[in-house]
């Protein structure tokens, strides 16, 4: 018998497929390369793989994401989103049949002691004003004389990124129409679109689209999108009410004595915290889901342990009940918005201790 803190991440893996189909439906005519860098966005790398197959390609941060799913067994193309960190990387990425972002001169410089007898898939990306990693449109030139000169075969995309698709149609039109100007000089697949592009720009769906959040059933912060595109949270983080205990009114509760009592107040001790990667910083008032109603968090987050208002239902609660704090009746979106950041982060920081529970309904 298994003996584990009550705190676990249930992994739908139906809610991956689902969400997969979403992505489907809205770039009917694009082929899909699913993100599943940073494990998965916490869900577990394998485990987002094998529910998401159907994709046609996976992209990962680094190489040892991509050795990861070949020694699984994947045989998906996968990309690696931000190229090779050093030369000694390249014969890996052919060992592994890899293709690699390209998006430096220096590593164009890598490719250059590869043979005729070998291939490489290049995604060569460039800057169109995210202004993080790529050429800039006006090395086109440049790079493409560097690729003339490489002895090995190569296959081509290009391939950008947005900066504000969730909130700024100017700016990402902007992007979009110089990936178009730049292909005039290659003329290759082109991808730029992620999930809040998918979402919101379906002209600049274009060869591949890059899905990510949305195929763990999170916001990709475009207003609405939650009904329009029917996404399925991919995880509930739960746990289960350890303790219950009555204070009465002007009684402070937690560390730093932060949160007091206003009126005689019944607290739910729920057994979650930051050691598991509940946010420390989630304020008094962030919502959790118990006996079918949202109650706030009162007082700060511990590392094994959160205190809860359950006032309201305190005809209701017992010892033991359950308390989902993301992905059911709350969504990590909600839990976000309250913390000042965003979903991404809530659902990569659950961390190892807390067993991820496959389940496909």
């Amino acid at each position: 018998m298994t003996l584990y803190r009550p705190a676990q991440a249930i992994i739908n893996l139906a809610a991956l497929k689902h969400n997969l189909q979403q992505v489907r439906k809205l770039a009917p005519s694009s082929k899909v390369m699913a993100v599943i860098k940073a494990n998965g966005y916490g869900h577990g790398i394998q485990r987002a793989a094998n529910a998401l197959s159907a994709c046609d390609a996976y992209g990962v941060a680094s190489i040892d994401e991509a050795i990861t799913l070949r020694q699984a067994g994947f045989l998906h193309r996968i990309v690696l989103l931000e190229g090779l960190f050093s030369e000694a990387e390249v014969i890996q990425a052919l060992n592994h049949r890899l293709d690699i972002a390209v998006h430096a001169f220096h590593q164009l410089d890598w490719l250059m002691s590869l043979d005729a007898s070998q291939h490489i898939s290049i995604w060569l990306k460039f800057d169109t004003g995210m202004h993080r990693l790529g050429f800039y449109p006006e090395d086109s030139d440049a790079i493409a004389e560097r690729l003339s000169q490489l002895k090995c075969s190569t296959q081509i995309h290009l391939m950008s990124h947005f900066s504000s698709a969730d909130t700024d149609e100017a700016f990402t039109m902007k992007q979009f129409n110089r990936l178009l100007e730049i292909d005039k000089r290659f003329q290759a697949p082109k991808s730029i679109a992620n999930s809040a592009g998918i979402q919101r720009f379906p002209q600049t769906h274009m060869n591949w689209v890059r899905p990510g959040i949305m195929l763990y059933g999170a916001s990709a912060g475009v207003e609405g999108s939650d009904e329009t595109v029917n996404l399925k949270p991919a995880m509930v983080l739960k746990s289960k009410v350890m303790n219950l205990k009555w204070v009465d009114a002007g009684e402070t509760v937690g560390y730093g004595n932060t949160w007091q009592a206003e009126q005689k107040t019944l607290l739910a001790v729920v057994a979650v915290g930051y050691g598991d990667g509940y946010p420390r910083h989630a304020p008094a008032g962030t919502p959790v889901w118990i006996c079918g109603r949202k109650v706030p968090l009162a007082g700060r987050v511990s590392m094994d342990m959160i205190t809860v208002d359950v006032t309201e239902i305190a005809d209701q609660i017992r010892m033991g009940d359950e308390a989902i704090l993301w992905g059911e009746g709350v969504t990590v979106d909600e839990v976000a918005e309250k913390c000042g950041t965003i979903g991404y982060e809530l659902l990569c920081q659950v961390t190892p201790r807390v067993p991820r529970i496959e389940i496909e309904v």
